[in-house]
C-alpha cells in the first residue's frame, strides 16, 4: 500500500511534506509546491505542500509543455466535433507549411512526424516570439531529422503549428479558445496565458556556487501552444481530475483513453500525453519547462490519484521521479531547507570548480557556508566538507580529510596552482605531471 491509499491522513500527509523537504533540499530548489492528487471532494486535493522560499499553492508558476496537453484537448475536441480528422494532413489547414504539408496531425500530436526538436531561428524559449507567419516561413520542412513515422521524437514545432491549425479551424486565437474551451469549464481560474503580478519568479541556480539568475520570461508568440501557460498547483488539480474523468463540456472519458495510448513508434507517449510507471501501475500526463520554471502533472486514472508539482529553477528537477517518491510508500528522514546563495566568499570562489587526486575528479561547490566536495566517479556523492577557521584555516568538517588543513599553492601571480591535504594533492587537470 502506498501513502496515498493510506487511511491515516496525517501519517500521509507526513509522509508527503517530508518528500517534498527532502526533494527541495537536494535538489537546490528555490521554491516547490507539490499536490497529491484523489478523493472526490471538489478540488479533488488530498494534500498540498510547500518547500523552500517564496512558495504558494495558489501563486502562479510558468507550466512549460503543460500547455501541450491544453493544447491536444483542443484538437481532440475539434475532432470529436468533426471539424477535422487527426489523418489530416497538417497542408489542409495550413498550406503554407510547405515541406511539413503533408504531416499528419496526429503526427505533429504523438511527436512521430520526424520535425526537428526546435524551430529554426533563435532559441524560442529565451527570445520573444514572434508571429505564424515568420514560423512557417523559417520552418519549410528542411530541418526535418526523420521521415514520418520513423522515429518518435520530440517536437515543440509541431505544437507550435497545431495551435494555428486550432486558430484557422475555428477562425479565432488559440489562446481564445483554451479560456473558453477549456479553462472555463474546469473552473480552471488561476491559469492564464501571461504572468499575474504575484507570479513566482523564474531562477537558474548556479551549479557551483548555489546563487540565482534572474531567467527571462517571454511571450513565447506563435510558439505559445507548445509551453505558454502558467498555472496553480489547485488549478492543475482541477485539470488532473479532468484527466480521469472527463466533462461533457470539454472531453469525453473515452477520448481521454484514447489520448493516453502510445501511438507507434513512441511506447509512451499519445496524443499530448506521456505515460510513466509507478509502483501503483501507470501515471498519464506531461512534465513542463520552461527557463526558470518546471512541472508536472501526473495522475492514475485506474487508482484516482496522481501528482501535480511546480517548482521555478531552470534545473534540477524530474517530476515522474517526484511523482513515484510522494507516491510511494519510502518517507525519508528530516531535512533542512536549501536556501540560495547570496555570495560566495572571495576565499571559496577561487576554489570552486573541478579538482583531480590523480585521475579521480571531485566537483567542488559552495554550500551551506562550506565546500563541498563530491565525487563524479560515484555520481556527486559527498565525499568532503571543509569550513574556515576564525584564524584564517581552511579544515576539513567530514569525510577522510576531517580535521586536516587544506593548503593553497599558488603561482608566481597568486592564483591557485593546486591543493594539498595530508599529502594529497589536488590539481586542475589528471595527473598534470604524470603518476
Amino acid at each position: 500500500m502506498t501513502y496515498a491509499e493510506a487511511a491515516d491522513p496525517d501519517a500521509r500527509a507526513g509522509h508527503f511534506q517530508a518528500v517534498l523537504e527532502r526533494y527541495q533540499a537536494e535538489r537546490r530548489l528555490p521554491s516547490l509546491v507539490a499536490a497529491v492528487l484523489g478523493g472526490d471532494g471538489p478540488s479533488w486535493t488530498t494534500w498540498a505542500g510547500v518547500a523552500g522560499q517564496g512558495g504558494g499553492t495558489d501563486r502562479q508558476y510558468r507550466i512549460g509543455s503543460i500547455t501541450k496537453t491544453l493544447t491536444a484537448v483542443l484538437v481532440v475536441q475539434a475532432r470529436d466535433a468533426g471539424l477535422l480528422s487527426l489523418d489530416d494532413e497538417l497542408g489542409r489547414t495550413v498550406p503554407e507549411a510547405g515541406g511539413y504539408a503533408a504531416r499528419t496531425l496526429r503526427e505533429l500530436l504523438s511527436h512521430t512526424g520526424g520535425m526537428q526538436s526546435e524551430p529554426a531561428g533563435p532559441w524560442w524559449e529565451r527570445h520573444p516570439g514572434g508571429p505564424v507567419a515568420e514560423l512557417l516561413a523559417a520552418n519549410d520542412g528542411s530541418g526535418a531529422v526523420f521521415g514520418p513515422g520513423e522515429h518518435h521524437h520530440y517536437s515543440n514545432l509541431g505544437y507550435g503549428l497545431l495551435g494555428e491549425v486550432l486558430a484557422r479551424v475555428h477562425g479565432r486565437p488559440w489562446w481564445d479558445l483554451v479560456e473558453e474551451r477549456v479553462l472555463r469549464p474546469l473552473g480552471m481560474r488561476r491559469t492564464s496565458y501571461a504572468p499575474a503580478a504575484d507570479a513566482a519568479p523564474g531562477y537558474s541556480v548556479h551549479h557551483l556556487a548555489g546563487t540565482l539568475t534572474s531567467e527571462p520570461a517571454h511571450d513565447t508568440g506563435a510558439m505559445a501552444p507548445a509551453g505558454q501557460a502558467w498555472s496553480t498547483v489547485g488549478d492543475l488539480a482541477l485539470l488532473g481530475r479532468f484527466l480521469v474523468e472527463g466533462h461533457p463540456d470539454v472531453l469525453a472519458a473515452d477520448s481521454l483513453r484514447a489520448m493516453r495510448q502510445p501511438v507507434p513508434p513512441a511506447t509512451d507517449y499519445g496524443l499530448g500525453l506521456r505515460t510513466f510507471p509507478y509502483a501503483g501501475g501507470v501515471l498519464a500526463g506531461h512534465t513542463g519547462s520552461m527557463p526558470g520554471f518546471q512541472s508536472v502533472l501526473l495522475v492514475d486514472p485506474v487508482h484516482r490519484t496522481g501528482v501535480v508539482a511546480l517548482t521555478n529553477a531552470t534545473t534540477g528537477f524530474s517530476g515522474p521521479e517526484l511523482a513515484r517518491a510522494l507516491l510511494g510508500d519510502r518517507t525519508p528522514g528530516p531535512a533542512t531547507p536549501w536556501r540560495p546563495t547570496e555570495r560566495v566568499p572571495d576565499w571559496a570562489a577561487e576554489l570552486l570548480g573541478t579538482w583531480h587526486w590523480g585521475n579521480s575528479a571531485y566537483e567542488v561547490r559552495w554550500h551551506d557556508d562550506r565546500l563541498e566536495w563530491r565525487d563524479l566517479a560515484r555520481g556527486l556523492a559527498l565525499a568532503e566538507q571543509f569550513v574556515r577557521h576564525d584564524d584564517g584555516r581552511v579544515v576539513g568538517a567530514a569525510g577522510y580529510h576531517h580535521g586536516e588543513t587544506l593548503h593553497v599553492v599558488r603561482r608566481d601571480d597568486g592564483t591557485p596552482d593546486h591543493l594539498e591535504c595530508a599529502s594529497f594533492v589536488y590539481t586542475r587537470t589528471p595527473y598534470p605531471d604524470g603518476p
